[in-house]
């Protein structure tokens, strides 16, 4: 078979899954993820099975979606009431090919 000059499109699969992470409150945090695919997979975060918002849905957001995909925390919040960051998260990259799904990922706050 000679080679193809058209490329094909494919299926997104994640090359790079994000890891656990014990932070402090109030400082930045990273979650890792980046995707493959053709046409380039849109990633998304879940947390716990929910959507997670990000500067694309809020420009206020402390949550900003990275161009490569990846979660970045401003800082992370997290009071007795409210603990809106700690949790298990996946990221999620899909295109019309199809999904593919990160290792869970657990962030925790630690305790001072």
């Amino acid at each position: 078979a000679g080679s193809r000059l058209r490329q094909e499109d494919f299926p997104p699969r994640i090359v790079e899954h994000p890891s656990d992470l014990i932070v402090s409150k109030g400082e930045p945090a990273t979650l890792n993820c980046k995707a493959e695919g053709r046409p380039i997979p849109t990633i998304e975060w879940y947390k716990g099975g929910e959507r997670v918002e990000t500067d694309k849905d809020d420009p206020r957001s402390h949550r900003m979606l990275l161009p490569s995909g990846s979660l970045f925390f401003l800082r992370i919040v997290h009071g007795r009431k409210s603990r809106p960051d700690e949790g298990v998260y996946v990221c999620v990259a899909r295109n019309y090919l199809g999904e593919a799904v990160s290792h869970n990922s657990s962030l925790e706050v630690a305790s001072k």
